[in-house]
């Protein structure tokens, strides 16, 4: 493993899933190949971008402080009776 790059994507830890297609410009599948072998190169292990999608997108909706926010007060909002 390489300790000389670091991503905002780390190593992918083994989940359970559902199956989702979506379509997105080939512009962005470049960047989404160009990612998978950046985190091939730098944690030593081949990953089909596919497989980093539904990571990166976790890794953005935690980041996000809106979606945070958003989730909270929808939380701790009663219900009416």
């Amino acid at each position: 493993m390489s300790t000389a790059r670091k991503l905002r994507l780390g190593p992918l830890p083994s989940n359970s899933s559902v199956k989702l297609t979506f379509t997105c410009p080939a512009s962005l599948k470049a960047d989404l190949d160009r990612y998978s072998m950046l985190h091939a190169q730098t944690y030593g292990e081949a990953v089909d971008a596919t497989v980093l999608i539904p990571h990166m997108l976790e890794a953005f909706m935690a980041g996000d402080r809106g979606f945070r926010k958003g989730d909270k007060a929808k939380a701790s909002t009663p219900k009416p009776g």
